[in-house]
């Protein structure tokens, strides 16, 4: 498969794993601007999608005709690990929209977030579907379903016009064939879309460099990602990679983690999207790998890099709180 090293676990100095992959750095245009392994390779974007997706909501005219606010956009964009404020921005969209957890269709699972499930657990409680980490992207399906005056039960389904209205837009923002568009089923039970790393670069590009997108589509790009600024909590959780990222970098980065070793963010001002996916399906050296990226383009500033400088190069600690080894990036971009 071509995959090249992006990372190496050492310990007192001894490489202990090494963590291979590929990266895609794409133009609006589709064109490669650099990249690591198989820039072609074939995957699932996962919850990296989830901004994409979200799009349907600005464009469907939930958002303004729910008067969704910053916190409840981000979260549309959300792989959130199920906090009481994740559960309690969910729960206010479906009042909105007069809807319960009853008609999330995303299944339900324990929140990652360790306060919530400790208090489940103490009130001998189970978790709701708004603790489930894709709760927040349901709920903006549920909203632009009752915008666009369609059934908001069977939303979930490929063929329902939500489902439809999603396949459409990332084969227009990915520059994307009919018959290039890998369709799966993804953990929450709606489609996930398998194309190329090159054309998710040049999706996540079209969102800081809408390039060749129809007004509607072009305006919901800078509104997504001025939520995902705005609130960046909403989008995965507090001390998170992807939310502290978001937080520091301003406009200037949007990112996205997905499952099985991927990660995307765009640049503006750089105008290009970049794809970085772990082969083993791991994410442990995702942060390291971006932010070799990131730091080689000169995006953040010194305040950002300080704050970030755990993510760059994480120190591996033993049970007394000793330093004992290093994840670092070994990224060779051509």
């Amino acid at each position: 498969m071509n995959a090249v090293a992006l990372g190496t676990v050492s310990r007192s100095g001894l490489i202990e794993a090494t963590h291979y992959g590929h990266v895609a750095i794409a133009d609006a245009s589709g064109a490669l601007v650099a990249s690591a392994g198989d820039p072609y390779l074939m995957a699932f974007m996962r919850s990296s999608s989830k901004p994409l997706q979200a799009l349907l909501v600005v464009q469907s005219g939930a958002a303004d005709e729910f008067a969704f606010s910053q916190r409840e956009l981000s979260i549309c964009c959300a792989s959130h690990c199920g906090s009481a404020e994740h559960v309690t921005t969910v729960r206010g969209i479906l009042e909105k929209l007069d809807l319960t957890e009853d008609d999330l269709e995303c299944g339900t699972h324990w929140p990652g977030d360790t306060d919530e499930r400790n208090r489940l657990i103490r009130e001998n409680a189970e978790p709701g579907p708004a603790h489930n980490n894709c709760s927040g992207k349901h709920a903006g399906m549920l909203a632009a379903a009752r915008a666009m005056g369609v059934p908001t039960k069977g939303y979930s389904q490929r063929e329902h016009p939500i489902q439809q209205a999603h396949i459409r837009n990332i084969r227009a923002v990915c520059d994307l064939a009919e018959d290039e568009l890998v369709l799966g089923i993804d953990g929450c039970g709606v489609p996930t879309f398998g194309m190329p790393l090159r054309n998710m670069a040049t999706g996540y590009a079209r969102l800081v460099d809408p390039v060749g997108l129809d007004a509607d589509t072009a305006a919901a790009t800078g509104r997504i990602r001025a939520a995902m600024a705005a609130e960046p909590v909403m989008v995965s959780g507090r001390g998170s990679f992807n939310s502290e990222l978001l937080s520091v970098a301003g406009d200037r980065v949007t990112c996205k983690g997905g499952a099985e070793g991927l990660f995307m963010l765009c640049v503006a001002g750089e105008n290009v999207g970049i794809a970085v996916k772990q082969s083993d399906g791991g994410s442990r050296v995702q942060a390291p790998v971006v932010m070799q990226i990131l730091t080689g383009m000169g995006v953040l500033d010194e305040a950002a890099l300080a704050r970030l400088e755990p993510f760059a190069a994480p120190r591996i600690t033993n049970c007394h709180g000793t330093h004992v080894g290093d994840i670092e990036s070994v990224l060779e971009l051509g």
